[in-house]
């Protein structure tokens, strides 16, 4: 396990998970890494840890530059187990390290997991000098967690984001510019609309002030670092922030024996007919995290359910429990779905739609049995009228 020189005396030595298939409830089919910089000065500094499971990879990667022994800071830029996880770990290798979180709440988070550690809380504008580097802390409550901070090396032009303009992605090719941009740029949404989705406004606060530093590269916690396209991610995430929608739509639904498929076909037909582009999201095989990442930027939401136990099907009602955490104002929606007998459940999935926050758009398509071709290609025509 080597360390990584990305600059004369600054090191990527985190670690790669391979294998990760789902975090905080999304799927991750790409992995992720844990990312953490080791910096050499007068002043030893590890900007972050890594995941506690990874805690000895993280170790070797450092002892192929030094002792760990010597490190003399360590910044915790979010308490967040994926990031802060080796702490303990590292401090039993590097005694006499003082570990630098955010004013209170990452002191809190932290003592609150870890117990009595050496501590010390910094808060925007305070700085750590190193010697030949300096370290400029500024804090990024809620996005995502209230102790988030990120810190700035001016000498360096290095701005180490943690969760901010991160993707979970595994590549043993650490840059932006060494991997295929479409990739990371996709996982790049995926990452903010399941995870940084809800808090935009936080977002624009914090890219007021990355618009003012002078960046040639971002560190994140997870992913890929950006050298090459750092003003496509900035500008991809003041879109995202400010809650910018398309001409998109998203169909979304679970089906019993066909009947609900063929309402979401029929819908899907009818928003191509408009030159509308459909994201197709059947949840008995499709994940509702990608449904997320499309529903970011799309103005469009149809979701449909058939009737079970007078209920709707416990995919869409997980789905709809994990949309409402995101708030997502704005979207045109509408419920849909198929009965034999009840039919509760289309009006159970309008409610939480309305719930979420989403403008309902049109009455809710609640047809009994099977749809007959005159109800589908009046629905047909319904949706081409929104």
């Amino acid at each position: 396990m080597q360390a990584i020189e990305i600059r004369p005396d600054l090191y990527w030595l985190g670690a790669i998970d391979w294998s990760m298939r789902s975090f905080h409830g999304y799927a991750t089919s790409r992995g992720s890494s844990y990312n953490a910089y080791l910096i050499l000065d007068d002043k030893i500094t590890l900007i972050d840890t890594v995941k506690r499971p990874f805690a000895g990879e993280l170790l070797d990667r450092i002892a192929s530059v030094i002792d760990p022994a010597r490190i003399d800071y360590i910044v915790s830029n979010h308490a967040e187990p994926d990031h802060s996880g080796s702490i303990p770990i590292l401090l039993s290798h590097c005694p006499h390290a003082k570990v630098y979180t955010s004013d209170p709440q990452g002191h809190k988070a932290l003592a609150a997991r870890y117990g009595d550690l050496p501590y010390e809380a910094v808060k925007t504008g305070d700085t750590l000098s190193l010697g030949r580097h300096t370290l400029h802390f500024v804090a990024t409550p809620m996005l995502h967690w209230p102790d988030s901070m990120v810190t700035y090396c001016p000498e360096e032009k290095i701005l180490f984001s943690n969760d901010a303009f991160g993707q979970h992605l595994a590549s043993n090719r650490l840059f932006d510019d060494e991997n295929d941009l479409s990739v990371v740029m996709a996982e790049a949404k995926k990452y903010y609309a399941n995870i940084l989705m809800l808090y935009g406004r936080q977002a624009q606060t914090a890219l007021k002030t990355v618009r003012t530093l002078d960046l040639d590269m971002i560190a994140v916690g997870h992913g890929v670092l950006w050298r090459s396209h750092i003003e496509d991610i900035l500008a991809a995430y003041e879109k995202w922030s400010e809650g910018v929608l398309e001409e998109r739509a998203v169909v979304v639904f679970d089906s019993m024996w066909g009947s609900t498929e063929k309402l979401a076909r029929a819908i899907t037909d009818a928003f191509t007919a408009r030159k509308i582009p459909v994201a197709y999201f059947d949840l008995r095989v499709d994940e509702i995290s990608d449904a997320i990442t499309e529903i970011l930027t799309s103005k469009y939401l149809a979701v449909g359910s058939p009737t079970l136990n007078n209920q709707m099907m416990p995919n869409i009602a997980a789905f709809l429990s994990y949309l409402k955490g995101f708030v997502p104002k704005g979207r045109q929606a509408f419920a849909f779905g198929s009965y034999g007998w009840g039919g509760q459940s289309v009006a159970q999935v309008e409610a939480e739609l309305r719930a979420a926050g989403c403008d309902i758009c049109r009455p809710m398509v609640r047809i009994a049995n099977v749809p007959i071709p005159e109800q589908l290609a009046a629905l047909h025509t319904e949706i081409q009228a929104l």
